[in-house]
């Protein structure tokens, strides 16, 4: 049960999301499906706190003695994200959102894909439907990834 916990505590973590807690499953030996549906739930729990309040509370801190900094690279990195989907989707955002959330590189994820739909001002419904559909990939990527390549380690142990 710990271990399923912790699976899901990661897989709330920005930047690690459930790119971390999977393959933290399944090298733990729990099993595929409970651990992607925890990490699944896990990683959505926050795109509704992101989507409503993040670009505000990013905005007031972001000249703020010790979290500026933080504060000001979340919201660059959120703008910059933001950008990079306009630019690629046109009017194809719902399916640029998806993608940008469900192909599992560094720096996108829930938690990018929703402040940058944020602050393009995609409606709450698109924008959490977007990020449910590319969290679901991403983790079936994951999935696939983490047994395929951690099952060599493994069977190599």
């Amino acid at each position: 049960m710990k271990s399923y916990l912790i699976v899901f505590l990661i897989s709330m973590l920005p930047i690690i999301e459930l790119r971390g807690a999977i393959p933290y499953g399944v090298l733990f030996g729990l099993p595929t499906l409970p651990t992607y549906i925890i990490a699944i739930i896990g990683n959505m729990i926050p795109v509704p706190f992101i989507y409503l309040f993040a670009r505000t509370v990013l905005e007031w801190g972001k000249d703020k003695p010790v979290i500026g900094g933080l504060f000001t690279f979340l919201l660059e990195k959120g703008e910059k994200g933001g950008q990079k989907l306009q630019a690629k989707a046109g009017r194809g955002l719902f399916l640029a959102l998806v993608l940008f959330v469900g192909i599992p590189l560094p720096g996108t994820g829930a938690w990018t894909g929703t402040l940058a739909a944020s602050i393009l001002k995609m409606d709450f419904k698109s924008t959490t439907l977007a990020v449910i559909l590319g969290v679901l990939l991403a983790g079936v990527i994951m999935a696939l990834a983490s047994n395929g390549l951690l099952g060599v380690f493994s069977a190599i142990l």
